[in-house]
This record gives C-alpha cells, sequence and structure tokens, in this order.
C-alpha cells in the first residue's frame, strides 16, 4: 500500500464491511484493535479511575496529570482541590471527546460581516429594480405599452427573488438554541435552492410559450420600437444590478440565487435588444417580401429558447453547489484526502478517523474526527489538539472543528472509515 511506509505497524484488510485496520504490535502480532495499549481500558470513559490519567484537550482545559495551569486564564497551578480526581464525576462520561477549543467565534464573525456586505448590496440591486419596474408599470398604463407592463411582471420575479434572499437572511442571524444547535443559517442554503428551481420554472414556461408562439395558429407579431426601449432600460438597470450582486455572490449561495435571476434578466434584455433590432430591420407583413423570405418576427421566440437554454447552463452549478450541502458532501474547496494526510503527519498522530467534513452554510464549514494517539507519545494531548485544530483552520479555512483524542479503538462505536489512506490528494475525476 502507498500508506504502509507512514505507518509501519499499520495493515488496511479488505473485508465485507469495508477495509479493516490492524496495528501490528512490535513483535509481528497483529491486534484487532488500533494499537496496543498494554491493557488500559477506556470503554467509554465510564466510571474509570483518573489515576494519571491524561485528558489532552478537555474543554480547553489541560488535564496532563491533572494540572490545571491552564484554565481559561485563572491559574490553577497550586489549586488543591483538584489533586484527587479518583472520583471526578463530572468526567464520567465525557467519552475521550476533545472539542478543539471549540473556539470558533472569529468563523462566525468573518461570516457575520460578509453578510452584512452581502445584505447592503441586496438591499441596493432591490431599490434598483423595484424602482425600474415601478416606472414601467406606470409608464405602461399612461402608453397602454403591453410590452412595458410585461418586462414589469419580468422585473417583479427578480424582486421577488432578492426579497426572498434579504428574508432568508434574516432569518439565519436567529441565534441558535439546544433545539437548532445550528441556529437558521442553512434557510440561505433552501432560499438559494427555492430561487434556483424557481429559474428553471421560468424557463421551462419560456420554451412553451416559444413553441406556442412558433407553431401556434396565429402568425407571431411584435412591435420593435417599445420593446427595443424597454430592453435597452432593463439592459442597464440588470448591469448596475449585477454589478452589485456580484461582489457578494462568490460567498454567499443565497446572493447567486439572487444573481442568478438577475442575470437571467440580463441575459433577457440581450435578447430582446437583438431581436428588437432585427424585427426593426428585416420583418414585413409578408414574410415572402423579407430578406430571405424569412418570417423574422419568430426571431423572438428562438431567441427566447436559447435565453432558457443559458439560463439552465448558468445556474447549474448553484444547484449543484446546494445539493452538495443539504447532502453534507464534502466542501469543494476543501481536499479531505490532504487535510487528513497533513493531521497524520503530526507528532504523535498515528490516525485518523470517523472524519466528517460539511458544509453549515456558505463560509461557514465544520469538521468533525477522531484522532487515535501513540500511546508512547510525550507531548500531551493538548499539544496535537492545537495542531490539528490549526491545521484545520489556518490551512483549510475550517472555522468549527471538534476532536475526539483516543489512545484505543475498543470503545469506539461509530465508523472507522479510512478512505483517506488510499490518497495523499483528492484524486482527479475520470
Amino acid at each position: 500500500m502507498a500508506f504502509a511506509f507512514l505507518f509501519p505497524r499499520l495493515r488496511l484488510v479488505p473485508a465485507a464491511g469495508g477495509p479493516q485496520i490492524y496495528f501490528t504490535s512490535p513483535s509481528g502480532s497483529a491486534s484487532a484493535d488500533f494499537h496496543d495499549h498494554h491493557g488500559h481500558d477506556h470503554a467509554g470513559h465510564e466510571g474509570h479511575e483518573h489515576h494519571g490519567h491524561e485528558h489532552g484537550g478537555h474543554e480547553g482545559h489541560d488535564h496532563h496529570d491533572h494540572d490545571h495551569g491552564d484554565h481559561e486564564g485563572h491559574d490553577h497551578d497550586d489549586h488543591d482541590d483538584h489533586d484527587d480526581h479518583d472520583d471526578h464525576d463530572d468526567h464520567d462520561d465525557h467519552e475521550g471527546h476533545d472539542h478543539g477549543d471549540h473556539d470558533h467565534h472569529a468563523g462566525h464573525d468573518h461570516a457575520h460581516d460578509l453578510r452584512g456586505a452581502s445584505r447592503k448590496n441586496l438591499i441596493i440591486a432591490l431599490v434598483l429594480i423595484a424602482t425600474y419596474m415601478l416606472a414601467e408599470v406606470v409608464g405602461g398604463v399612461i402608453s397602454g405599452s403591453l410590452a412595458l407592463i410585461a418586462d414589469a411582471g419580468h422585473m417583479l420575479t427578480d424582486a421577488a427573488a432578492i426579497a426572498m434572499a434579504l428574508v432568508a437572511m434574516w432569518i439565519a442571524e436567529r441565534v441558535a438554541t439546544a433545539e437548532r444547535t445550528f441556529g437558521y443559517e442553512r434557510t440561505e442554503v433552501l432560499a438559494a435552492m427555492l430561487n434556483t428551481v424557481a429559474l428553471w420554472l421560468i424557463a421551462g414556461w419560456i420554451v412553451f410559450e416559444a413553441y406556442h408562439r412558433t407553431f401556434g395558429t396565429e402568425e407571431p407579431h411584435v412591435d420593435g420600437l417599445p420593446v427595443l426601449i424597454v430592453g435597452t432600460g432593463g439592459l442597464l438597470i440588470n448591469i448596475a444590478a449585477a454589478w452589485v450582486l456580484h461582489r457578494s455572490a462568490g460567498h454567499s449561495m443565497n446572493v447567486e440565487g439572487a444573481f442568478q435571476h438577475v442575470l437571467a434578466d440580463l441575459m433577457g434584455s440581450v435578447g430582446v435588444i437583438i431581436s428588437a433590432v432585427l424585427i426593426l430591420s428585416f420583418a414585413t407583413d409578408n414574410p415572402a417580401d423579407a430578406l430571405w423570405g424569412f418570417n423574422w418576427f419568430l426571431v423572438d421566440p428562438i431567441l427566447s429558447v436559447l435565453i432558457a437554454l443559458l439560463i439552465l447552463w448558468s445556474s447549474r452549478h448553484l444547484m449543484v453547489t446546494v445539493m452538495n450541502v443539504l447532502l453534507e458532501g464534502t466542501p469543494q474547496h476543501i481536499d479531505a484526502y490532504a487535510l487528513c494526510n497533513d493531521i497524520e503527519e503530526v507528532e504523535g498522530v498515528t490516525l485518523i478517523h470517523d472524519v466528517h467534513i460539511w458544509t453549515i452554510t456558505s463560509g461557514s464549514e465544520a469538521f468533525t474526527a477522531h484522532v487515535l494517539v501513540d500511546p508512547s507519545y510525550q507531548g500531551g494531548n493538548e499539544q496535537i489538539r492545537t495542531q490539528v485544530q490549526n491545521i484545520a483552520h489556518n490551512q483549510y479555512g475550517i472555522g468549527h472543528v471538534t476532536l475526539q483524542l483516543e489512545n484505543t479503538a475498543s470503545s469506539c462505536k461509530e465508523d472507522h472509515h479510512v478512505d483517506h489512506l488510499l490518497h495523499t490528494s483528492r484524486p482527479s475525476a475520470s
């Protein structure tokens, strides 16, 4: 195996339920456990005695030999009350979890700053679109132009998409509770999904309408000049709104959903202008007299179908991203193989397993794992925990890290999937 030189005492054995890890003792015998822990039983950590027991990273405390020297800024070096932990019930059912300091406020603060900037951009875009939409309604009523009122209805879908994004952002900022431990941040992901589905429905309606205009009983007829004026105004507004939203769309699926709506409208405006110019230039009431004998009024539905296809193509990536988040897949920008490999390079780490990496919402990722510690390592679990946490935070940008440090895997009830051992980086798609 490619990883054998990294872990000379580990063997990956194929089995019906998936690959199994065995730890080979110095004498050459293999144990079904990850390593031989000299008879020390950590099964559940329930009701065991704490004579000299080392709790690597315990809610941010340093429990090496039960020295509370670093206790959230308090000096407990001479705290006699902590000398004897034989019957320390507070640790009975902690089950060896090291929660990686759980200090992910910096990640939350960054996400909050991004959300604030995104909200500002959404409001600006909403004002631009709503103002032009109202102007179109007024102009359409005064002039009797159906084209103006129809485009105002199109603008209304953009305004609704942006409003949905703003509402989702407001809900996402609600404080997490004991019943909803991750808060409501996934609301933004759901809003992005709904906006994408709405776009696909609009694209489907465009294709349906284009078919009936092309093959229906009524001859298609488009008044080119009002369409050209409306399309030009809509293009300018959509360019401004798209430019504003583009600054936030890169780091927020919620904003990207609204951005895709504006982008679709922008492409629609381009199509409207092109069709209006062609109709004004070549269309005649009698197609036989037109250039090449073509009915140029058909340009409008033909371009509409092309725009619908562009809408589907441009929004497909957002839907894939949303589904990956909802299925709790590993974020595309995080290489799980490389992350695990970097952690296993830390001194004292034998193996990392039961790894989970997922996205809570845009810009907020979480990582949990079990870290198997070499029993002969003298540096202490706190040192390992700090190094692993720094790798996840600083190299991979993960804000929420929870680690369980173990000296044996005999008490582990979770699946010990170790697929990352087969590669040191994400394999390329074949």
